[in-house]
């Protein structure tokens, strides 16, 4: 999604290293029951033509789901690149004459599954679409407020999936590199313990060390809870109320951990010679592979982790950069990513002496056929207390804006939508703002916009011009 907004162009992040590769297949939908794949493509034509070929029936739907869906997905990206304002929102309805406005309200109020129905009977059409949405952000896709989950579709027929050469860090290498190019600095292995408050005013950070460092502002792109709960010790009067309510919020925990394995050999997946007949040469490793639960191992799988436990046939994101981008391969070897849902926090006997994750490498080898497991010749399991520990994430939970387009709209929730705080000084971007969607972008963009206005007026902010600043950044 971050080639979704322009800030690769505006911060000419190419000249520092910058540079996207794309599979010709966007994703392949496979399933734990063995049902027949089918494979995403960029192309709508193509698409169509995959489902043809594998799900017959649900072509009409499909199209009539784009007819309907475009229009929302277009209006989504164009107010996701702009400031947010209730002006500037409408008038990027009004520049769209309406498109798509009504059906991305009613589709806001909705669940995924309500919206998805009514263009799909075939459960595998429509199990992608959750295993992206709904299932990511944790919550079953009957869920009232998740219907803009059927929009990633049509989404992603309109931006193209692409890889940073080198891995996802060679963006924040590229950032990094632009930042230091424009004279600012940056610190990494430091962490925040306090927003460092004087006269009722944002002034820096306090990291654990004992270090001082201090700006007259401060961005914090970190979970916005942590954030008022964690670093904000004494705050002014005109903060203590927001404060108070971000202190009685309930507290998310994660629910999705990570394998990452190095194999000497590619494998084979067993779906791969259904695919093969229609697609000869289709490169089927690297694009994601999205491994879905039929609807009623869903259900199961989300009773499970409520009580703690792991369903049987948890939801997959299967990736090996390495077969794109060889650059990432170890050794001749290559690159096993293999994201996996429903794994809670707590589990019973704790996660140091659980033999689940061996079980998911057990799982994928299912998927790839026999002797792969001999393949694998190191892995690491990342569970949701390895994220809280290593990347700052508490609880192993990775916050995202869920709120609805009708709340971006009228400014409610103004730290979280307009990026400003009550205490002067200090702002909020990151996934937990709007439009969160994990590597986005939007939302730094948006901060950064809200920032350079404040430095040239007074808002109620500051008299003099801020020329400098402090971004406080955790997790991922």
């Amino acid at each position: 999604m971050v080639r979704a907004v322009p800030i690769i162009d505006e911060l000419e992040l190419s000249r520092f290293g910058l540079e996207y590769l794309e599979n010709e297949a966007g994703y392949v939908a496979a399933f734990h029951d063995r049902s027949a794949p089918w494979v995403f493509f960029h192309e709508i034509d193509r698409t169509l033509d995959e489902l043809a070929s594998t799900y017959p029936d649900q072509v009409d739907g499909y199209r009539r789901y784009l007819a309907d869906a475009l229009p929302v997905s277009k209006l989504i990206l164009e107010i996701a690149r702009t400031q947010p304002s209730t002006g500037r929102i409408l008038a990027g309805v009004a520049g769209r004459k309406g498109a798509g406005a009504a059906r991305l309200l009613e589709w806001s109020r909705q669940s995924a599954f309500d919206v998805m129905s009514r263009y799909f009977t075939a459960w595998q059409l429509m199990m992608p679409a959750f295993s992206t949405g709904p299932t990511v952000w944790g919550v079953p896709p009957q869920t009232p407020g998740t219907g803009l989950a059927a929009a990633l579709y049509a989404t992603r027929h309109l931006v193209k999936s692409g890889r940073p050469r080198g891995g996802s860090g060679a963006l924040g290498d590229a950032l990094r590199s632009c930042i230091e190019a424009a004279g600012g600095r940056v610190q990494c292995d430091a962490r925040v313990e306090r927003i460092l408050v004087r006269d009722g005013v944002a002034v820096g950070v306090r990291l654990t060390d004992g270090q001082q460092l201090t700006a007259p502002t401060v961005v914090a792109a970190c979970d916005p809870q942590r954030v008022f709960v964690d670093w904000i010790d004494d705050p002014p009067p005109g903060a203590a109320k927001l404060v108070e309510q971000w202190r009685r919020r309930p507290v998310h925990d994660g629910y999705e951990s990570k394998i990452v394995a190095v194999l000497d050999h590619l494998p084979t997946p067993l779906f791969a010679s259904s695919v093969a007949d229609r697609h000869p040469g289709l490169d089927l490793l690297g694009p994601t592979t999205v491994v879905s639960p039929s609807p009623d191992q869903l259900v199961e799988a989300h009773r499970l982790r409520a009580e703690g436990l792991v369903a049987a046939h948890p939801t997959f994101l299967l990736n090996m950069p390495s077969v794109l981008d060889p650059t990432m391969a170890p050794n001749g070897g290559h690159v096993l990513s293999l994201e996996v849902l429903f794994t809670p926090y707590a589990i019973p006997g704790g996660w140091p002496a659980s033999s689940e994750p061996r079980r998911w490498l057990e799982l994928w080898a299912e998927l790839m056929g026999p002797g792969v497991l001999e393949s694998v010749t190191q892995w690491r399991a990342m569970t949701p207390d390895i994220y809280e520990a290593e990347f700052s994430m508490y609880r192993g939970h990775t916050p995202a804006f869920a709120a609805s387009p009708l709340v971006t709209l009228v400014g409610k929730q103004p730290e979280l939508t307009r990026y400003r705080t009550p205490l002067p000084g200090l702002y909020l971007c990151g996934a937990g703002t709007y439009p969160g969607a994990g590597i986005f972008g939007a939302s730094g963009r948006n901060a950064a916009a809200a920032v350079t206005h404040d430095l040239h007026s007074s808002v109620g902010r500051r008299t003099a011009p801020i020329r400098r600043g402090i971004i406080a950044r955790a997790g991922r």
